[in-house]
């Protein structure tokens, strides 16, 4: 089931459904399920569309069997199992005849990631821990939730007294995103720092840096949301900037949220202030694309004491730099490409490689787009269908903005480009090829903003006040550190596991809780583990024992 908006021709108003796709014989067809409500302007649209979430949630509920259920009798059955351990030889003795199953509780996540988000300090940063405690346990179940299954606060909240046992109030989730304040979020960026500082002997000396946009489900804008270049093409809504830190090991060293409308590159500055503010050794080698290249970004770096790698742009240099690189010939072989220096103004290296494999890669993923291209001009040759995109204008001639064609000594000037790849740096005694392996980590942070979009679903956005998207972008972030963090951990005491396997393997530690129809007692039975379930609970210091017992 999905929840479908249907906007009505020359009319403000907007249909929310709920509709599922039905395989009749060799055909898929929609069934509208319920018919929600209308919607006349982006607020009503927004509500009502988080009114058909919970819904939905409900109808898939009802759909399936109900698995699991009160949060005391959860968190019993998980102090119950630890008890049983410490004496696993005492004797159980019940009617197997007069048990039936309660429920069915998911139990890997709160034991491995709850500990995990506890010894990363995330369990207090909210306030005065104290004063606070609800809210602190409810910022740990939505962290929960999201690593589990991200979703919509409302179904968060579903879900989780449904698979953990764990009952939430939902107007008090809205009230705790309130609780999550600016020095909430200083205090988040301090954890996160700290855990990745204290794994590496105080050594952080390589940080990754980029830049992505998270779309909100709303056409309003404000002092934090606003329409900009959106990176996922969603430019008629507003939208928040969001800048991230990693080290060279993939762990989050801190974020920050920006106007929407703000260019990445103008967010270096306020990343080279936090760095100063938490960094301990002199040493900072700070790696970013060419979103973030500009003569002003290099000299705030500069001027920061920092060194620096960050990709070039090759057809923006001079030309006399430009015959350079096309220059084949004068490149030096290094151990795996070929390589060429170029000094710059400033101390500054312009280091290029060729690879025969980049050049082919280059030349296939034009061919590909120029296919696409012909396509489209053989179905439609009107000049505004193509004007707007900068993709198709790179190998395009339009004539007196009437006559579209494919332009051949475009082609001819790209081909040359085919395998070279540029970087600058002001690190005066690094190898050319350290430096492109260095810069060649940058998919760490790639990596960290894939898993924190798609993964965690960070966006669409639902929430409209700039307080509650930051906190909303917090609890993601938080959950993005948790899974880091144990993926690490398990790749140095284990083996290599994603993200995703971790959390499925996770998810399916359960226990069944059976109900003595004669005397009301509670019965635990794990589910049985898989090796690496084991293995997973091991590094965190945990045992996952499958031996069935009573519930106190």
């Amino acid at each position: 089931m999905f929840v479908r908006v249907k906007s009505t021709p020359n009319s403000p108003r907007q249909t929310v459904q709920i509709v599922a796709s039905e395989r009749i014989g060799d055909k898929v067809k929609q069934r509208i399920v319920r018919y929600v409500g209308v919607a006349m302007n982006d607020e009503e649209l927004v509500k009502m569309k988080e009114l058909a979430e919970f819904i939905k949630a409900n109808l898939e509920e009802e759909a399936a069997p109900a698995l699991f259920r009160p949060d005391e009798l959860a968190r019993m059955a998980i102090e119950g199992r630890k008890t049983a351990d410490l004496s696993p030889d005492q004797p159980l003795t019940v009617d197997l005849r007069q048990l039936r199953e309660e429920s069915r509780v998911v139990v890997g996540i709160h034991e491995i990631y709850g500990k995990m988000f506890d010894e990363l300090g995330f369990d207090r940063v909210v306030g005065d821990p104290a004063r606070r405690v609800q809210a602190s346990k409810t910022i740990k179940h939505l962290v929960m939730a999201r690593i589990a299954n991200p979703a919509s606060k409302r179904k968060s909240v579903i879900d989780l007294e449904r698979d953990f046992g764990v009952k939430l109030d939902l107007s008090a989730v809205y009230r705790m995103l309130d609780y999550v304040d600016e020095q909430s979020l200083e205090l988040i960026q301090k954890k996160a720092w700290d855990a990745a500082k204290g794994l590496f002997a105080q050594k952080i000396d390589v940080i990754f840096y980029d830049c992505t946009t998270l779309y909100i489900e709303s056409f309003v804008e404000d002092e934090l949301r606003e329409k900009g270049l959106s990176k996922e093409h969603k430019f008629n809504e507003s939208q928040v900037l969001l800048a991230m830190m990693v080290n060279r090991d993939g762990l989050p060293l801190g974020y920050r949220l920006y106007n929407g409308a703000k260019w990445e590159g103008h967010t270096l500055e306020d990343a080279i202030a936090h760095i100063k503010r938490m960094v301990v050794v002199d040493r900072v080698v700070f790696v970013a694309d060419s979103g973030l290249l500009s003569k002003d970004n290099l000299a705030v770096i500069e001027k920061s004491e920092k060194q620096y790698i960050v990709a070039a742009r090759l057809k923006n240099q001079p030309e006399s730099i430009k015959k350079q690189i096309l220059d084949k010939g004068s490149y030096q072989q290094g151990d795996h490409m070929l390589i060429k220096e170029i000094a710059l103004p400033g101390a500054r290296r312009l280091l290029v490689n060729y690879t025969e494999k980049r050049a082919r890669k280059d030349a296939h993923d034009r061919q590909k787009a120029l296919a696409k291209l012909q396509k489209k001009i053989n179905k439609s040759k009107n000049p505004e269908s193509f004007i707007s995109n900068a993709s198709h204008r790179r190998y395009l001639n339009i004539k007196n903005q009437q006559l579209v064609q494919i332009d051949e000594e475009k082609i001819r000037y790209a081909e040359q480009w085919d395998g070279p790849h540029s970087i600058i740096t002001n690190i005066s005694n690094m190898p050319a090829e350290e430096a492109f392996e260095q810069y060649g980590g940058l998919w760490q942070i790639e990596e960290s903003l894939r898993l924190t979009k798609h993964d965690l679903r960070v966006r669409p956005i639902y929430h409209w006040t700039p307080g509650r998207i930051q906190a909303h972008v917090a609890i993601c972030f938080m959950a993005l550190v948790c899974i880091r963090h144990l993926s690490y951990r398990v790749m140095l005491q284990y083996q290599p596991l994603s993200p995703d396997i971790i959390r499925n393997e996770l998810v399916h530690v359960q226990q069944s809780i059976l109900i003595h129809k004669t005397n009301g007692a509670h019965y635990g039975i794990p589910s049985k583990p898989t090796l690496h379930a084991k293995k997973i609970y091991q590094v965190m210091g945990e045992k996952l024992s499958s031996v069935p017992f009573l519930i106190a």
